[in-house]
C-alpha cells in the first residue's frame, strides 16, 4: 500500500488493507452514521466493484418501492373462443405475470382452486389445448450476463413469465463403482421430454461435484462432473428448460383426472403479439404479498426470485419486458432518487453477472433512502440478522455484534461483500458496506477478515 495513504486510514480500516487475505484485492467501504449524517470510515467509497449477491438490494428496493409491502404478482386463468353446451371451443390459458412463488418447494394445492374456477365458469371438455402465456417477457431467459458454466444449474434458472417449481428439478442418480458412470433413474418433478447427456463419473470423493449444463426450451442437459462412488441414490439439481410449459401440462393432467376432458396436448406461447384473439377471464391467482417474497429473495439469495422481480420491473416501461429495459429501469430509477450509479455496470438483478458493479457509497445511499421511507419495516424485516437467520447465521455469532447488524451478503468466487445496518447501544442506526473482490482463499476466510474489521469500527464508536 502506498505509505502516505497508509497515514490518513484508520486502525479499523487498516485490519482490511494490511492483511494478507484482502490487503491486495479490489475494494469499497463506507459507513456512515445515519442518525447524526457522520461519515464513521470511508475508502475508496466511489469505487465500483462486483457486489455479488448484494446486488439484490438494488431491485428488492425498487420493487418495494415501485409496487408497495402488498403487492401480489397475478396469474391469470382465461379462454378464448366460446363454450357452447359445456364444452369450449377453444383454448385455456395461464396467462403468467412474473410470479416466481408458483409451485415453490412442489406446493401445487393451488391447481385445486384453479380446477374449481373452470368448473365455475361452465367448462366441463376443452375442444383446445392448456396454453401456457409466457409473453408478458420476451423470449431471452437466460440473462447473456451469466457465465455459461452457470447456465443449466439450479441457481441460475432460466426467468419466465411463467416460472414454475423453483423452475428447478432434482436429477435422481445411482452411484455405482469406481470408475463407472452413474445413473440417470429420474427427474423431480417428472419432466418426460428431457434428454440428459450424462458424463457424471463415480469416483473416491466424499463431496458432490456433479454439475449440470444446458440452456433455457432447450431439452438436452448434460451431466458431468463426479460424484462418490457407491453412495447409492442422490440427487443433483439442475433448471427446468420450460417450466410454463410442465405447468400447462400438470393442469391438464389434473383436468383429465378431474373427469374434465382436454382434447388436444398442452402448449406455451413466448412471443408477444399486441393484437390476439380475445379471451375472457376466470380466475385470478395471487402470490402472497411481496414482502414475504422479499425475505425469501433477501433472507436465503434467492436468485430466482430476484430475477423475475428484475424481470418484472422492465416492464414498467414496455411489453414484452427484455432485459435491457430492466437495466434501463433499475439504473434510471435509483440515479432519480439519488444514488450514484454513474460509474456502476448493472448486468441483472441477482448478482450472478460478474460484470455487475456497484461502489459502496451507492449502497449506503440506497439504504439510507430505505431506512427512511414509507417502506422501512418491510424492508428491515426482509434483510437476514448476524448470527441469527438467513445467509448472515455464521456472521458475528457469540460476539458483541450478533443480533446487531441487518444486512444482505454476497459471495462468488474471491469476493465477499456485505451491506446494511448496524445496530449502536446508544440507539443511532449505521449503515455500511464492505465490499471485497479479488482476494485470494476462500470466502470464509474474507469474511473473517471482514468480521474483524466490524468488531473494531464497532469497538471504536461504541
Amino acid at each position: 500500500m502506498n505509505i502516505l495513504l497508509s497515514i490518513f486510514l484508520s486502525a479499523s480500516l487498516s485490519i482490511l488493507t494490511e492483511h494478507p487475505v484482502t490487503g491486495q484485492s479490489n475494494m469499497s467501504v463506507y459507513v456512515q452514521n445515519l442518525t447524526t449524517g457522520e461519515v464513521i470510515e470511508s475508502y475508496r467509497e466511489d469505487k465500483v466493484v462486483p457486489p455479488a449477491s448484494v446486488m439484490k438490494l438494488l431491485t428488492t428496493a425498487a420493487a418495494l418501492e415501485v409496487f408497495g409491502e402488498d403487492y401480489r404478482f397475478p396469474t391469470v386463468l382465461e379462454y378464448s373462443g366460446t363454450i357452447r353446451d359445456g364444452v369450449l371451443h377453444g383454448n385455456l390459458y395461464i396467462r403468467g405475470g412474473c410470479d416466481p412463488s408458483l409451485g415453490w418447494k412442489g406446493r401445487t394445492a393451488f391447481l385445486i382452486q384453479w380446477g374449481k374456477a373452470v368448473r365455475a365458469a361452465g367448462i366441463t371438455a376443452i375442444d383446445g389445448s392448456v396454453i401456457a402465456d409466457m409473453t408478458m417477457l420476451d423470449g431471452e431467459a437466460q440473462n447473456p450476463g451469466w457465465l455459461c458454466e452457470d447456465a443449466g444449474n439450479y441457481y441460475a434458472p432460466g426467468i419466465f413469465a411463467l416460472n414454475y417449481y423453483g423452475n428447478t428439478m432434482n436429477i435422481v442418480l445411482q452411484s455405482g463403482e469406481p470408475g463407472s458412470v452413474a445413473t440417470v433413474l429420474k427427474t423431480e418433478p417428472r419432466v418426460d421430454d428431457v434428454r440428459f447427456i450424462n458424463h457424471v463419473r463415480c469416483d473416491k470423493i466424499t463431496y458432490d461435484g456433479a454439475f449440470v449444463s444446458g440452456l433455457p426450451y432447450s431439452n438436452e442437459r448434460y451431466l458431468t462432473g463426479a460424484v462418490p462412488s457407491n453412495l447409492g441414490t442422490f440427487g443433483v439439481k439442475g433448471d427446468l428448460p420450460n417450466p410454463g410449459l410442465l405447468l400447462a401440462r400438470h393442469f391438464t393432467m389434473w383436468l383429465r383426472n378431474a373427469g374434465i376432458e382436454v382434447k388436444h396436448e398442452p402448449l406455451y406461447e413466448a412471443d408477444y403479439y399486441p393484437l390476439r384473439i380475445p379471451r375472457t377471464e376466470i380466475y385470478v391467482h395471487y402470490s402472497e404479498p411481496l414482502s414475504e417474497l422479499l425475505k425469501e429473495t433477501n433472507m436465503n439469495s434467492n436468485n430466482l426470485y430476484a430475477e423475475a422481480m428484475f424481470r418484472f420491473l422492465g416492464t414498467r416501461y414496455i411489453l414484452p419486458g427484455t432485459i435491457h429495459n430492466s437495466q434501463d429501469f433499475l439504473r434510471d430509477y435509483w440515479r432519480r432518487r439519488g444514488v450514484s450509479l454513474s460509474n456502476a455496470i448493472i448486468k441483472d438483478g441477482c448478482g450472478l453477472a460478474p460484470q455487475d458493479a456497484v461502489s459502496a457509497k451507492a449502497f449506503v445511499q440506497l439504504l439510507t433512502i430505505m431506512y427512511r421511507g414509507k417502506n422501512a419495516e418491510a424492508w428491515m424485516a426482509s434483510l437476514p440478522v448476524s448470527g441469527k437467520s438467513g445467509t448472515l447465521t455464521s456472521l458475528c455469532l457469540q460476539t458483541p455484534l450478533e443480533g446487531r447488524i441487518h444486512a444482505k451478503s454476497g459471495t462468488i468466487a474471491g469476493t465477499k461483500n456485505f451491506a446494511g445496518y448496524i445496530d449502536m447501544p446508544n440507539g443511532d442506526t449505521w449503515a455500511f458496506a464492505v465490499l471485497i473482490n479479488s482476494a485470494p482463499g476462500k470466502a470464509r476466510n474474507i469474511q473473517t477478515v471482514i468480521q474483524r474489521y466490524l468488531l473494531d469500527v464497532y469497538k471504536q464508536h461504541q
